[in-house]
């Protein structure tokens, strides 16, 4: 697999809606849950940098996924992590904040979801020319934040992450969420040795459904 600039990037998050967040603590793990997500139909994925060794569960993760899925590379902070991520095999980088490797992965062609809080930061991210922006944590704010902010910015991609849960996708849609990124509520203890991979497909099968009727 290879990069996908911003345009590819925001083309495929609109189809998908949904970014699984994989923040593993062991790399067999975080690659079985890659692979359970994949094939309950969860094709947006981020591996988080914070994982030791985690570009081992990138390139194990690209090396088996399908061609319709797209593999990410989290926490992203420092341009050498968009290097060593991309060496990975990372198709997209996602970023906590409007750190230095925004523009830095912006500049190579690489698509990037730029972490920001505020109306002035996602007028920035979007402005770099970012796929889309990801708001968190998005369960200080709720969906009634990304309806206000898309009044004066209509053309907003926002992304909510932290707090969204299968009851509340549609409610973050139905508000403006170009899609959402959840973490915890969907992947759970999978990401850890002796997971529950089993519970895992239960929940990406729920998303996967609420999403449907996006």
């Amino acid at each position: 697999m290879t990069t996908v600039d911003n345009a590819q990037l925001r083309e495929r998050l609109g189809e998908t809606r949904l970014v699984a967040i994989i923040r593993g603590t062991d790399v067999d793990a975080t690659v079985a849950a890659a692979r359970t997500l994949i094939a309950a139909g969860v094709l947006t994925l981020e591996i988080t940098l914070t994982l030791r060794d985690a570009e081992h569960a990138i390139a194990q993760v690209v090396q088996d996924a399908p061609p319709e899925a797209l593999i990410g590379a989290g926490t992203v902070l420092v341009e050498s992590d968009v290097d060593r991520a991309v060496a990975a095999g990372a198709q997209f980088m996602v970023t906590p904040t409007l750190t230095a490797s925004v523009e830095y992965a912006i500049a190579q062609g690489i698509g990037v979801l730029p972490g920001v809080y505020s109306p002035t930061e996602i007028q920035r991210g979007l402005d770099l020319g970012s796929a889309a922006v990801k708001l968190f944590p998005a369960s200080a704010l709720g969906p009634g934040f990304i309806r206000a902010v898309r009044d004066p910015f209509p053309d907003a991609r926002i992304i909510p992450v932290g707090g969204v849960s299968v009851a509340t996708v549609q409610d973050f849609l139905a508000a403006g969420a170009f899609g959402v990124g959840v973490g915890g509520p969907l992947v759970g203890d999978a990401a850890t040795a002796g997971g529950d991979l089993v519970a895992l497909d239960a929940r990406a099968r729920d998303f996967v459904t609420a999403l449907e009727g996006r």
